[in-house]
């Protein structure tokens, strides 16, 4: 049974009509506003269509009862009517069986088609994209072989030999430089190593923390290689909010079990004083659902706050700042 009931919704600006992948269980006639039909691409959210009153949305699901394609979400004040699906069913009865078949004919053929585009979109991306997941172990775990092989430590981090890990980039790992040279400059950027030009296409390379980036690696190999269903993975928007809250974990002091306690009434009224940005009290939810935090909590004065392992929202900090930035490189070259 739907749980939509049929009538006129009213929705404020980013209200969710639905999510992709939600259940399906009503189709949607815009009478007022705009409504944006979305599709999460990588860490991103894309728009791929912007309706109009007048405009349908939701109906392909009435036949197959699949999952929905995509999400729809207001961009501004907006109304839609609702019209629950087990309502419609009732009615759509009573139509000709060949209407039945040619209906249902037309819906399985644009479902077959928005399926090819996807599969074509996807893999144009996959050409796009500078460093695929798998890509980026390779890369920054010759990084780390090397700075075990032939690694020299000084005061400014392990000093790694350019020669012998362009050797090994092309000989050993069979990978190309040019990515190689990529993936360190963006290391750079992310102040985790130097690069300093030596001439004559020498380089000194310095990588900060050895041990640190040894640990990325392993952790994000494991992560690949571990089932879908049982990964953690943290979204490309919840970054600043974990930075946040490692902010204002660092200026508190840990308890017996590791935990430090955040005030989440103050990181929202000083974040953007401290860090230029605004989060939102409710933004660590998701962080909750994902048991990356504990639950909120409030007290008599109505301060509410979370509890979480600083050290261990650290590394996750550290880790996901490495890989999306990564994964979002695009390559240049034809």
């Amino acid at each position: 049974m739907s749980g939509v009931t049929s009538g006129i919704k009213s929705l404020k600006k980013d209200d969710i009509l639905f999510r992709e992948g939600d259940p399906s269980d009503a189709m949607y006639v815009i009478k007022k506003g705009q409504i944006a039909i979305t599709k999460a691409k990588g860490a991103q959210e894309i728009i791929l269509a912007e309706l109009n009153p007048g405009a349908m949305l939701g109906e392909m699901a009435f036949f197959d009862n699949k999952p929905r394609s995509a999400g729809a979400k207001a961009m501004g004040d907006a109304e839609v009517i609702c019209l629950p699906f087990n309502a419609l069913y009732a009615q759509f009865k009573n139509f000709p069986e060949w209407l039945k078949a040619m209906v249902k004919t037309v819906n399985t053929n644009l479902r077959s088609a928005n399926q090819r585009i996807k599969n074509l979109e996807k893999a144009v991306g996959d050409e796009s994209q500078l460093f695929p997941p798998h890509t980026i172990t390779r890369l920054c775990g010759l990084i780390s072989l090397i700075g075990f092989k032939a690694g020299e430590e000084t005061e400014d981090g392990l000093v790694i030999p350019s020669g012998l890990l362009r050797n090994y980039t092309i000989q050993v790992f069979q990978q190309p430089t040019h990515k190689m040279q990529k993936l360190m400059e963006i290391l750079c950027e992310l102040e985790l190593m130097t690069l300093e030009d030596l001439g004559e296409g020498r380089q000194k390379i310095t990588l900060k923390d050895h041990k640190k980036f040894t640990q990325f690696v392993d952790w994000y190999n494991k992560y690949l290689f571990t089932e879908e269903s049982k990964r953690t993975t943290v979204d490309y928007k919840e970054l600043p909010v974990i930075k946040a809250l490692v902010f204002y974990g660092d200026k508190e002091t840990p308890n017996d079990k590791g935990l430090v306690t955040v005030s989440l009434n103050k990181m929202q009224n000083e974040s953007m004083k401290d860090l230029n940005y605004v989060v939102d009290i409710n933004q660590p939810d998701t962080l909750v659902e994902k048991g990356l935090i504990q639950e909120k909590t409030s007290d008599r004065e109505n301060d509410i706050t979370t509890a979480f392992n600083l050290a261990e929202l650290k590394e996750l900090l550290y880790y996901w700042t490495i890989v999306y930035r990564l994964i979002q490189e695009r390559s240049t070259r034809k």
